[in-house]
């Protein structure tokens, strides 16, 4: 049993992963903007907690993480808005991880992107970029980090039911199969019970490889 936060608990993926880790026995708290979502995060069985992580400081974010044996950050800015896509997706997102070692948590699970680096390719011009700078940013703090870190690297989500079978050979393209978000929140429940995932990234479409088969052989 393990202590779990997520930020952005309102988030689809969020919603799919707080029942997953709730029914194995692990207590899920998930992080909320608005008073009014926190219904809808309580029927996962998670512990709804309404708290800004975008215009929180890194010690109160601290405060906000301390005494949790994990993070999942399943937060973002929606796209739309390039100044808000970088207060979140980058700048919140790397204060959190600063926090977490702050916090003496070790375990840091950063839902991410298939393609996402530093050397993304997406042109400036693209309405993609704001969001494809910012999340290269804090997938690169997290792996620079001391944090025991796992970056999972869906291609583009879907609302299809999960098959527990993903593709880990995954590479960006036009062409790809989409990923489900419930394959999604499948693929994040097993790299938090999963010491074979620490330090590793995890890029994956829809597949035919069983999780817990894609994890064990990063």
């Amino acid at each position: 049993m393990a202590d779990i936060i997520i930020i952005g608990g309102h988030g689809k993926i969020a919603r799919l992963l707080a029942p997953l880790l709730t029914e194995r026995g692990d207590n899920v708290t998930s992080v909320i903007r608005k008073p009014d979502q926190a219904d809808a995060v309580a029927q996962t069985g998670a512990t709804p907690l309404v708290f800004d992580v975008e215009n929180s400081s890194r010690a109160e974010i601290a405060a906000a993480l301390a005494g949790f044996d994990a993070v999942v950050w399943s937060a973002g800015a929606g796209g739309g808005d390039p100044e808000r896509t970088y207060a979140v997706d980058r700048d919140a997102a790397i204060r959190t991880i600063d926090a977490a070692a702050d916090a003496d948590v070790p375990r840091f699970v950063m839902v991410s992107y298939l393609g996402a680096n530093t050397d993304h390719g997406v042109p400036e011009d693209d309405s993609f970029f704001p969001y494809a700078e910012a999340k290269a940013a804090a997938d690169v703090a997290l792996r620079e980090s001391d944090l025991d870190w796992t970056v999972l690297m869906p291609g583009a989500l879907t609302l299809d039911e999960p098959s527990g079978t993903i593709d880990p050979a995954a590479i960006r393209a036009s062409n790809l199969p989409g990923t489900s978000r419930a394959n999604v929140a499948l693929v994040a429940a097993a790299a938090l019970a999963d010491s074979a995932s620490i330090g590793k990234n995890v890029p994956f479409t829809d597949g035919s490889v069983p999780i817990p088969v894609a994890l064990a052989a990063l």
